[in-house]
């Protein structure tokens, strides 16, 4: 009356080993996914805490009689003022000559 088989069912190694795989492959995708997380916390604190270069702003700008500033912007070779009578002056940085002249229209309704 005593069985001779083994209790294991057929196939059943190759169950176990296809388990192992299994849990390998997985362990192998955390660590990929953790090191990635990881990355970026890296890349956003080298980026976001690095100071900006600042520009110096321009000592005096000598605009055209009877016009006003409305705004101000800045690059490293220009700087630019936008007036109330709907122009862009450009200003050379090195020498704070008007370079070019850029006219606003109003869009029309």
């Amino acid at each position: 009356m005593g069985n001779d088989m083994d209790d294991s069912a057929p196939g059943q190694g190759a169950d176990i080993r296809a388990l192992r795989l299994l849990r390998g492959l997985v362990i192998v995708l955390t660590a990929v996914m953790i090191a990635g997380v990881l990355v970026l916390i890296a890349l956003f604190v080298t980026r976001f805490s690095a100071a900006p270069a600042t520009l110096d702003l321009p000592t005096s700008i000598t605009l055209p009689e009877g016009v006003q500033a409305r705004a101000f912007t800045q690059a490293e070779t220009w700087y630019a003022v936008v007036t109330d009578a709907g122009e862009i002056l450009i200003y050379d940085r090195e020498t704070g000559a008007l370079s070019q002249t850029v006219t606003i229209s109003a869009p029309q309704p």
